[in-house]
């Protein structure tokens, strides 16, 4: 016994002591982001304006196919040099849909064609690969179906692409269609704004690498082909070509204030399935791609800042860990006196956790200027967090283990003027939500015990983390959300508001 309340405690602070890296990790972020806020990306004259290729990756995506390809036929770029390749590999009536929208256009003029595979080989990769063969454009711009370009959208980035030969890809910022519809993706707005805020803007104004988002961009042509094309040995096949070129030394533009419109996961199983791709294929990237890396002759920032990128989703497992080890390793503390306690819990504990809080307030001010008014937000993010390490640690393994690149999309819920039916598709539960519950019940009982026993300081970090696997767990058992976006075009026609794009 007395050797397990040594080696308990000893556990729970070195899992601390590790998550608070990745916290400081976030706050250097947060400092780099500050010290480049104002070096702002300058885009030249742009001599002509040169042919665009439209790719449009769709798969069974009947709710959101048509607003798609509406939105992409707005865009402004003269017709005769603007492409729209509809890449739809779907096997259901989401095809039908996508040629009859297709159909109206080119009766307009657009030039648009819906190329459709029979073999889903390399899933989203494979359909960007093939739609490069019937590419005309020197340029592509990619959006994925859940996406509502704005029409200014080449306008605003080609000139980056068009003044600079070494540039091969601009990225633009996510915004959020359907931020209000529920608790989901009022947190999911927040997390994102986190990435596309502070992250891109940190790494692409400092020097480090960063990534194509798989959507909401524009590549330069000779770029891809450069950099070898898409492939699809991992399920991130942005974040793999986007490494592979700037390795290649082609330079990358991030437009933090060019906002383009997208559907958040309103369902928990969505969500779920989404981060799990991402986790999943991250880590697959990193095994591919770090080693070439460190080998690679660019500076050590940008080394120890791809290596944070991508092995991130390691913080999932000690958060698990940290989870297990919480309630006996307080137990077994608590002849300990305060002092003890407040020297080596706290500053770990805070570094590990506030770090969160200050860059998604920052995250939220920046995007938006109103961050006090979302501050609840913050620890119900912070809970949510907690609540998916089941589901991402299990991304993790596969990741580092694994070999599959089965791609398994995020349902979409857009409400499309030729279809108001039942989704007919969600994900499947599994066991993770049994996972979720199990443990947000554990650390129910670890409360009540803490509370008996008086340590009421750590009855608030326990709460966080029960009611986030509980949230969760109970979240993915639920039926899926019944509301869906309800976009007149007459919205989806104008630009991103001055509040969205600030």
């Amino acid at each position: 016994m007395d050797v397990l309340a040594m080696l308990v405690p000893a556990a729970y602070l070195a899992v601390l002591a590790v998550l608070s890296l990745f916290g400081a990790h976030r706050l250097m972020v947060l400092y780099l982001y500050w010290r480049h806020r104002r070096d702002a990306p300058r885009a030249g004259v742009a001599p002509a304006l040169p042919a665009v290729t439209v790719q449009l990756p769709i798969y069974n995506e009947k709710a959101v196919a048509e607003r798609l390809i509406d939105a992409a036929c707005r865009l402004e770029w003269p017709a005769d040099r603007l492409q729209i390749l509809v890449l739809d590999d779907s096997t259901d009536e989401t095809i039908e849909l996508s040629r009859s929208a297709a159909a109206r256009h080119a009766a307009l003029g657009v030039d648009i064609e819906v190329p459709h595979r029979a073999d889903r080989r390399g899933f989203k990769a494979g359909a960007l690969e093939a739609g490069m063969r019937s590419a005309t454009g020197d340029f592509i711009a990619i959006f994925d179906a859940d996406f509502v370009p704005p029409p200014g959208f080449l306008r605003r980035t080609m000139p980056h692409l068009v003044s600079s030969p070494d540039v091969g890809m601009v990225q633009t910022r996510w915004g959020h269609l359907n931020e209000g519809l529920n608790l989901l993706t009022r947190l999911s707005a927040l997390l994102l704004d986190g990435h596309f805020v502070l992250e891109h803007t940190a790494r692409h104004r400092s020097g480090r690498f960063f990534n194509f988002n798989g959507t909401a961009g524009v590549w330069r042509r000779a770029c891809i082909e450069h950099a070898g094309g898409w492939q699809h040995d991992t399920l991130v096949e942005d974040l793999d070509l986007s490494y592979r070129a700037q390795l290649a030394g082609w330079r990358f533009v991030y437009l933090k204030d060019e906002v383009c419109p997208a559907e958040l996961p309103a369902d928990l199983r969505a969500f779920k399935t989404q981060q799990h791709r991402w986790a999943k294929g991250t880590l697959q990237a990193a095994r591919k791609l770090l080693p070439r890396v460190l080998r690679a002759p660019v500076g050590l920032g940008v080394k120890v800042e791809a290596m944070a990128h991508m092995l991130a989703n390691l913080a999932y497992p000690l958060v698990l860990l940290l989870a297990v080890l919480m309630p006996p390793a307080i137990l077994l503390r608590r002849p300990a006196g305060l002092s003890e306690l407040l020297v080596l819990d706290l500053p770990i504990f805070m570094l590990a956790t506030l770090s969160v809080a200050v860059f998604y307030a920052s995250a939220e001010n920046e995007a938006h200027g109103r961050w006090f008014g979302k501050a609840w937000r913050l620890p119900l993010l912070m809970a949510l967090g907690i609540g998916i390490a089941v589901n991402q640690t299990r991304a993790v393994v596969e990741g580092l283990l694994g070999s599959d690149v089965t791609f398994v999309r995020t349902p979409k819920m857009g409400a499309s003027p030729a279809w108001q039916g039942p989704l007919g598709y969600r994900p499947a539960a599994g066991w993770t939500p049994i996972v979720e519950l199990a443990l947000a019940t554990y650390l129910a009982g670890g409360g009540w015990l803490m509370a008996r026993e008086g340590a009421y300081g750590s009855l608030p970090f326990v709460g966080l983390f029960a009611f986030g696997f509980g949230y969760v767990g109970l979240g993915s058992l639920l039926p899926a959300p019944s509301v869906r976006l309800d976009r007149s075009s007459d919205a989806l026609d104008s630009e991103p508001s001055l509040s969205a794009a600030r």
